[in-house]
């Protein structure tokens, strides 16, 4: 029980750091030329899409019984992972 619930502090702490990030990429790309903005706007959107689909995810595992928590963390994982892969390639194209 104590894995699960560091596991998932863990989870909850990198989301909110990788919101921050996000939030900065948004101002990055609001000060940017027209054709960066649009390119940035759709790579937020996609972020954002992915960010939610993370938290349903946590939101998701709160409530597994200790038999479905193993598959979900394995789909958390890889979740998490594009999230992270997300933001990392964002952040290379707006410095």
């Amino acid at each position: 029980m104590e894995l699960k619930n560091a596991y998932r502090r863990k989870l909850a702490a990198q989301l909110k750091e990788w919101g921050a990030q996000i939030n900065l990429l948004e101002a990055k790309v609001e000060n940017a030329g027209a054709d960066a903005r649009i390119k940035g706007a759709m790579e937020l959107d996609n972020l954002r899409a992915k960010q939610r689909a993370a938290s349903a995810k946590m939101k998701e595992m709160e409530k597994a019984s200790s038999e479905a928590w193993g598959q979900l963390k394995e789909t958390a994982d890889t979740i998490w992972a594009d999230l992270k892969a997300g933001v990392a390639d964002a952040q290379a194209r707006f410095k």
